[in-house]
């Protein structure tokens, strides 16, 4: 089990700076959407993600690149960009469309938080999607374990943070040692509390109203599914994989 002294929990890509995450295990959480679209595409026979942090990166890849062997996917404020051949629900990411690909993947939040944590140790990508594959990697980590939130723009985002409480509760067996640090203790408290229905208070949550404005209720009933895949997604030269694959 990982040293509880040593877990922290950062609410946003804006709450943290680069240096904080040196030699430790990172794992980046953003339930809605790119987390789980990662999660989800890897599931489903993608062979790598490439994560971006704007349009202008994923642009200068996509123009170096076999575009037969590539999708450029993403979105920008919640809508898929245009010319872009996935947005970021997903359901979009079937083994049909992305078995065998690699992704150049551009989002407002999830990818950001990930290219400023590129410095870490190890860094996953978890969701609601494979919980407990990300629980069975940080209980094999040796390093002080950071839980990274991506929020949405700066702000604190409710699904991340339940998402981060969910796994410091299974970590901890339950019991938070008084020691934590404040951002494990806030996660930990709101899992306690609204971690029986998930799908409810999530639905629940700014984020969630965003994407119902969007037309995308049916992601959110997706991404609140727990344990669907055993997939542990990290980075490793610049692109997403399976671990150890």
């Amino acid at each position: 089990m990982a040293n509880l002294k040593t877990l922290d929990v950062f609410f946003s890509l804006n709450s943290f700076q680069e240096e904080e995450l040196r030699d430790k295990a990172v794992v980046v959480i953003d339930v809605l959407r790119a987390s789980s679209t990662i999660v989800t595409a890897l599931m489903n026979g993608a062979k790598a993600i490439i994560p971006v942090s704007d349009m202008g990166e994923a642009s200068k890849i996509a123009q170096n690149v076999d575009s037969e062997n590539y999708l450029l996917c993403g979105e920008k404020d919640g809508i898929k960009i245009e010319g872009y051949d996935l947005g970021n629900s997903p359901r979009e990411y079937t083994p049909e469309v992305v078995g065998g690909k690699k992704l150049i993947f551009n989002t407002t939040n999830g990818t950001k938080a990930i290219k400023k944590s590129i410095g870490s140790s190890n860094l996953y990508i978890a969701s609601f999607l494979n919980v407990n594959a990300i629980l069975k990697a940080l209980k094999e980590e040796t390093k002080d374990i950071v839980l990274i939130c991506a929020g949405w723009k700066g702000r604190l985002a409710f699904e991340d943070m339940l998402l981060a409480g969910n796994i410091i509760h299974l970590l901890s067996d339950g019991e938070l040692p008084d020691s934590s640090r404040d951002g494990a203790k806030v996660a930990f408290g709101l899992y306690d509390k609204y971690g029986d229905d998930v799908t409810s208070v999530v639905h629940q949550s700014n984020h969630a109203a965003r994407l119902n404005e969007l037309e995308a209720t049916d992601d959110i009933d997706y991404c609140c599914q727990i344990d669907i895949t055993d997939v542990i997604p990290r980075l490793k030269e610049g692109m997403i994989t399976l671990k150890n694959g």
